[in-house]
């Protein structure tokens, strides 16, 4: 019982987040939306992890799988895609590049300004 309640509860986020997606006239997935809804309900404490934090894990364990209906509908499409393959290539390894270089910095940061907080 209680996986339902936490898994009822990750959906009324979801199906918020929905809702904001239509009365906002923004071109911001409803996923976008509820993620944000979320963690302003943890930060804020409106929702303590505790209450989904089993079910959230189980999500996280099995998204590789979630994948799997992307990944067929790719290869259904390569007839179409294989003419731009090789340009997409380079944007998705040049913007992975990016991302990881931009995170890692950031938590440089973030650990350094912890550690000067920590010696004051």
């Amino acid at each position: 019982m209680k996986y339902l309640k936490q898994f009822g509860i990750i959906l009324i986020i979801s199906l918020l987040g929905e809702i904001l997606k239509e009365v906002i006239p923004l071109p911001i997935p409803g996923s976008v939306y509820g993620l944000l809804i979320l963690l302003v309900c943890l930060i804020t404490g409106i929702l303590q992890v505790s209450a989904i934090r089993e079910t959230a894990a189980f999500l996280i364990e099995i998204m590789p799988i979630m994948f799997v209906p992307a990944a067929v509908g790719l290869l259904d499409s390569w007839g179409r895609l294989a003419s731009v393959f090789v340009p997409v290539l380079v944007i998705v390894v040049c913007s992975t590049v990016l991302v990881m270089a931009v995170t890692g910095k950031v938590t440089e940061l973030v650990i350094k300004k912890e550690k000067g907080m920590h010696h004051e």
